[in-house]
C-alpha cells in the first residue's frame, strides 16, 4: 500500500512530528510511505527519519515567504484552526495541487486544518483518513462546526485516546465515518532501561503554561526538603524557561532543580532517571509518559484530561494526582523516593504495561483501519465492526446546533468590537 502523510512542518519539533515520524517508520517495514510537510523552514528535520519513508515540502519559507500570494489568508484551510496564520492561497494552492495529483492508496491528515483539505481536495479513488492530536473539546464551536461540514468526506477519523473517541461519536453527527482510537508509538528504546538507582526525577516537554512546571518545580521543593540529594531534571525550551528560572533562584533550588534545554533523542537522558513527572492541566495523550515508562520509569502525573488516565495505572506503574494539586503531587513523588522496593516494582510494570505502545501492535490496528475501510469502499457496507459504538445521530445534532449558536455569537461579539476600533 502506498501511504502519504500531510504534516504541518516535519522540520519542526514536536508531539505530533515525533508520532508521525515513528508511525511513518514502522509502516514502511511493509509499504511505501512519505511524508509531505506543507511548510518547511530549515534544510533538515530536527528529528531523525527513518530513510525508508520519503519527505517533501511544499512551501519553503526559507525562499518564499515573501511571495505575493503567501501574504494573502488561506480561504481552504479554516480561519478558526489555530495554526490559520501561517497559512495562505499559497499553501491552499500547493496543498491542492499535491492532493489532487496523489499517487497514494491511502493520505493521512495530522491536524484539522489538513484534514479539512483531504476531505475537500484528495481524490475520490484514494482512502482519506483524519488523525487528532488535540481533542474536540479543546476546539472552538466556530472550527467544529467547519469540521463537521468537512469531516463527513472522510472515510476514517483516529484519536489519540478512547475518551476523545466517544467525544467524537456522541458530539459529532458523521454517517459512514469510522471513529477509532489509535494511540501514539514509541519505538523501542535502543538503551537498558533506568535500574531505579540515580536519584533523579524527570520531566520533559514544550516549556509552555499548560505544562504546568511550575507547579512541578514547587512541589518537588517538598521532595528536596525531605531528600536534599535528589534532582529535578527539566527538558525542553519554551516562553515559560526564564520564569521557571526564577522560580527556582526563588526557592533556592539551584542544586536540585536543573533546565537542561532541548534533547533529542531523549532515550539516554530517561535512563539516567528513576521517576517521570508530568503536571499538565490538559494532555491530549502523553507522549513524554510513555517514553518514560518505555524505558523503565513509573511516572507521577496529573490526571488530566484525556491521555494519562489511559496511559498509567494508578497505583501499578505510576501515580495520579488531582489537576494542579500540588500538595498531592508533592506526596506522590515523596511516596515513590523515599520507597526503593516499591519503585523498582512500578519499575518492571511500567516497562511491561508501555509494551502496548510500542510500534507492532500500533501498526497492526493501523494497518487494520486501512484494510477495513478499503474493504468498506469496495463492498458500500460501514467500517464500524458490529460490536463497535456507533454515533447517536440525535445527540450529534443537539450539540451541532449549540456549536452552531455559539459560533454565531462569537461572530456577532467579533463584529461589534470590530465596529468600535
Amino acid at each position: 500500500m502506498k501511504i502519504s502523510f500531510l504534516i504541518h512542518n516535519a522540520y519542526g519539533i514536536g508531539g505530533t512530528i515525533t508520532t508521525t515520524f515513528n508511525l511513518a517508520g514502522a509502516l514502511a517495514e511493509r509499504h511505501e510511505v512519505e511524508i509531505v510537510s506543507a511548510l518547511r523552514h530549515r534544510e533538515r528535520p530536527q528529528l531523525v527519519l527513518d530513510p525508508r519513508v520519503r519527505l517533501r515540502a511544499l512551501v519553503d519559507l526559507r525562499k518564499e515567504a515573501d511571495d505575493p500570494l503567501h501574504q494573502r489568508p488561506a480561504k481552504v484551510f479554516p480561519a478558526s484552526e489555530y495554526r490559520h496564520h501561517q497559512y495562505s492561497e499559497l499553501t491552499d494552492r500547493r496543498i491542492g495541487e499535491c492532493l489532487e495529483g496523489l499517487d497514494a492508496d491511502a493520505v493521512i491528515g495530522t491536524r484539522p486544518g489538513l484534514n479539512v483539505h483531504i476531505a475537500r481536495q484528495a481524490p475520490q479513488h484514494v482512502l482519506r483518513v483524519g488523525q487528532e492530536h488535540l481533542t474536540l473539546d479543546n476546539h472552538s464551536p466556530r472550527l467544529r462546526t467547519a469540521l463537521r461540514r468537512a469531516y463527513r468526506r472522510l472515510d476514517v477519523i483516529t484519536t489519540v485516546t478512547e475518551a476523545d473517541a466517544a467525544a467524537y461519536r456522541r458530539k459529532m453527527w458523521l454517517p459512514g465515518v469510522h471513529v477509532e482510537a489509535l494511540p501514539n508509538s514509541v519505538p523501542d528504546p535502543g538503551l537498558p532501561p533506568a535500574d531505579s538507582t540515580a536519584k533523579v526525577v524527570i520531566a520533559a516537554g514544550r516549556l509552555v503554561p499548560v505544562k504546568r512546571y511550575d507547579l512541578l518545580v514547587e512541589a518537588f521543593a517538598k521532595v528536596a526538603a525531605a531528600h536534599p540529594d535528589w534532582q529535578l531534571r527539566i527538558y525542553g525550551t519554551g516562553v515559560e524557561q526564564a520564569n521557571l528560572r526564577r522560580l527556582v533562584e526563588r526557592l533556592g533550588l539551584w542544586n536540585n532543580v536543573f533546565l537542561m534545554g532541548a534533547a533529542t533523542p531523549m532515550e539516554a537522558e530517561w535512563a539516567k532517571g528513576s521517576i517521570g513527572a508530568a503536571a499538565s492541566d490538559f494532555e491530549p495523550f502523553g507522549m513524554t509518559i510513555v517514553e518514560a515508562m518505555r524505558c523503565g520509569l513509573p511516572v507521577v502525573s496529573t490526571d488530566c484530561p484525556y491521555g494519562p488516565g489511559e496511559i498509567i495505572d494508578d497505583g501499578t506503574d505510576g501515580r495520579l494526582v488531582p489537576v494542579g494539586d500540588r500538595d498531592a503531587l508533592a506526596a506522590a513523588l515523596l511516596e515513590l523516593v523515599g520507597d526503593d522496593e516499591r519503585r523498582r516494582r512500578m519499575s518492571r510494570a511500567a516497562l511491561d504495561n508501555a509494551r502496548r505502545f510500542a510500534p507492532g501492535p500500533v501498526v497492526a490496528q493501523a494497518e487494520r483501519l486501512l484494510e477495513t475501510a478499503a474493504a468498506a469502499r469496495r463492498t458500500g457496507r460501514p467500517a464500524t465492526p458490529q460490536d463497535h459504538p456507533t454515533q447517536s445521530p440525535l445527540a450529534g445534532r443537539g450539540h451541532a446546533a449549540r456549536d452552531a449558536a455559539r459560533a454565531a455569537a462569537t461572530g456577532v461579539l467579533r463584529s461589534i468590537r470590530k465596529g468600535r476600533r
